[in-house]
């Protein structure tokens, strides 16, 4: 199986420690590898063809922290096109290095993932099913809570008797709470993960019957000279993959995740899943004290002395980029500030 990591976000929601110049997936924030280093780890379990898909201000970084990549392996844009693109890029490149049949998996690279052989299973069992069916294939995970921030699955009629996997019969892109409520409790729905599996005569067969302006840009880029590549790139519409074809796909089918799994969109999420004190304090970096302190977030990534004092439900992050003190329940909303500092 061919990985291809998308690593283009710019991780606005956890400013101050993911800035534009160094997002989240460029981050250590669960170990002492980067999100996009552990993303690798498990890719490398697929196989060995490995390509990793990036806008160009972040090349380097990532050459850097990937030094186990051939140069070729990293694929530039030369500007975020959002997903759409990426994946447009990534076929483009993959076509006539590889087996046109042979099953690509499309990973992000800022995902929180400890189970790697279920990681493994999961990812094999699509690539199973898409070189069988001659189809895309989903891998979606299981809700643990009515989350208003994710895309949802609904699916369909079981492919086997097993029930290891599914026809897809729609999609909702954020839902209110009550309706993500309601689906939770149907049991019929995944969370929408952004993962997906299929061979480039898999995608091109789908573009060409699904979503033709795709397969234009994707033959656009094939043929492109190379002092035009940049710009034919450029003029490619800003547009996530599931709006351009996934969604309009009429035979897709998805495996559910057997592995846990955090999209880490908030310094609340990452406080559930960094190692804790007894009272839930997270502490990183040094010259931190922290005194009648619980359920908090606290990390210092400068020299300068950071003392939190009798406080609880909070979130303190020092870079050299800005200084963040939050209430934790409210640090989603991050976001809003880092998006106005860099307007």
């Amino acid at each position: 199986m061919i990985s291809v990591i998308i690593a283009g976000g710019s991780g606005t929601r956890l400013w101050p420690l993911s800035t534009s110049k160094k997002p989240k997936q460029l981050l250590a924030l669960t170990s002492e590898r980067t999100m996009v280093q552990q993303t690798y780890d498990r890719a490398a379990k697929l196989g060995d063809a490995i390509y990793v898909v990036t806008e160009k201000s972040h090349a380097d970084e990532l050459r850097a922290q990937l030094p186990e990549l051939p140069d070729e392996a990293f694929l530039i844009e030369p500007g975020r096109r959002n997903t759409a693109s990426c994946v447009i890029m990534a076929l483009a490149h993959i076509e006539g290095k590889h087996d046109s049949d042979e099953p690509i998996a499309f990973l992000s690279a800022d995902h929180s993932i400890r189970d790697h052989q279920g990681f493994v299973e999961s990812f094999q069992r699509a690539g199973e099913l898409s070189r069988e069916h001659a189809v895309e294939v989903l891998v979606g995970v299981e809700p643990t809570y009515p989350s208003i921030g994710f895309g949802y699955i609904e699916k369909g009629q079981p492919l086997d008797a097993q029930a290891a996997s599914y026809h897809v019969s729609s999609f909702t892109e954020k839902p209110d709470f009550q309706t993500a409520k309601s689906f939770i409790e149907s049991g019929k729905y995944l969370w929408n993960a952004g993962y997906f599996v299929g061979s480039v005569a898999v995608f091109l067969d789908k573009m060409r019957q699904f979503a033709p302006e795709l397969l234009q840009q994707y033959e656009d880029l094939k043929n492109a000279e190379p002092n035009d590549y940049s710009s034919v790139y450029l003029n490619f519409q800003n547009v996530a993959i599931d709006v351009a074809l996934n969604e309009k796909v009429a035979d897709l089918l998805v495996v559910p995740a057997r592995f846990d799994w955090m999209d880490i969109g908030s310094f609340t999420d990452l406080h559930d899943i960094v190692p804790k004190t007894e009272s839930g304090v997270y502490i990183h970096g040094d010259n931190i004290h922290d005194v009648e302190v619980e359920n908090a977030f606290i990390r210092n990534e400068e020299q300068k002395p950071v003392a939190v004092i009798g406080l609880d439900n909070i979130v303190v992050v020092n870079t050299a980029d800005g200084l963040l003190v939050a209430r934790k329940d409210l640090a989603p909303r991050v976001g809003e500030v880092a998006k106005k500092l860099q307007s």
